[in-house]
């Protein structure tokens, strides 16, 4: 019998206590949890397109949609916990530890993860994380990042022409790809409007699409292998803050794609999956 690899055969839901969520399982082996970026209209699946068939090939992958995103429940900012629902979404599961890859605000719940719940967390893998709050990252203070302003523009303006400046500025090089990942964001985005509502109203009243930041002390913390990747163009996080990050993780390395903006997991998707996967298999 053939498997249905594709994004609805492999997709699924659970019922925990924080929210519904929506994944997609495949592959078997040590499992892998993907957790994508804060984006409109992203999903784990369109934030790891190129690397799920890879990976599955050798691992059990679980891309998450975290709630207020994708397929999973619409949750006010205020009400998320997502180091939790990653604990919970395990615990349903029946996985003890499981190795974490997260892009932006999956890379920081990665890290609030591993250093909060340090006994679940086999791996830690992060693409363009910030490693800290940052005074205009998502709300007042310091002014936006060039690229969270085109971001939070397509919460409030969700057309394909809006996708499109995303993601031209969230890559080096968009490329032929441009226009497709354009309009499948658009289309995920017009489809779940409350949480495109949620979105813009949690930003109104101070409150941040990341739920839980991980401190300095706790980030010393964190006893699983990590890999650090960024990209030197990325206009959304500048690659400083994965600097940081490696100089307070103890077991961490850097790698820095030059070329890169905000998605190296796309932008060099076939070095990316033979990094991770000997990562996670040798470490």
């Amino acid at each position: 019998m053939t498997l249905d690899l594709t994004e609805s055969g492999t997709s699924r839901e659970l019922k925990l206590d924080s929210a519904t969520v929506h994944y997609n399982d495949l592959g078997e082996g040590h499992p892998i949890v993907l957790l994508h970026g804060s984006g409109p209209g992203a999903t784990a699946w369109s934030n790891f397109r190129p690397n799920i068939p890879e990976l599955a090939s050798r691992f059990r992958v679980l891309a998450l949609d975290l709630p207020g995103w994708g397929g999973s429940q619409a949750v006010p900012m205020g009400e998320r916990d997502h180091p939790r629902t990653v604990v919970e979404f395990l615990d349903a599961l029946g996985i003890e530890k499981a190795a974490l890859i997260g892009n932006s605000m999956g890379g920081v719940d990665s890290l609030a993860t591993a250093a909060l719940y340090r006994d679940r967390v086999s791996h830690l893998i992060t693409m363009g994380p910030a490693s800290k709050p940052r005074p205009g990252l998502f709300g007042p203070g310091g002014g936006l990042s060039e690229g969270m302003k085109i971001l939070v523009a397509g919460y409030r303006d969700p057309s394909q022409e809006t996708m499109r400046r995303l993601v031209d500025i969230m890559s080096y090089n968009s490329g032929d790809a441009s226009d497709a990942i354009a309009a499948e964001r658009a289309a995920a985005a017009q489809a779940n409007p409350e949480h495109l509502k949620h979105y813009l109203e949690g930003l109104a009243t101070g409150h941040s699409p990341i739920s839980r930041w991980a401190t300095p002390e706790q980030l010393m913390g964190i006893t699983a292998p990590s890999l650090l990747i960024h990209g030197r163009d990325d206009r959304v996080v500048h690659f400083e803050s994965s600097l940081e990050l490696v100089s307070l993780i103890p077991d961490s390395r850097l790698v820095l794609f030059n070329r890169c903006g905000h998605w190296a997991q796309l932008e060099h998707a076939a070095e990316f999956n033979r990094l991770v996967a000997d990562f996670v298999a040798n470490n």
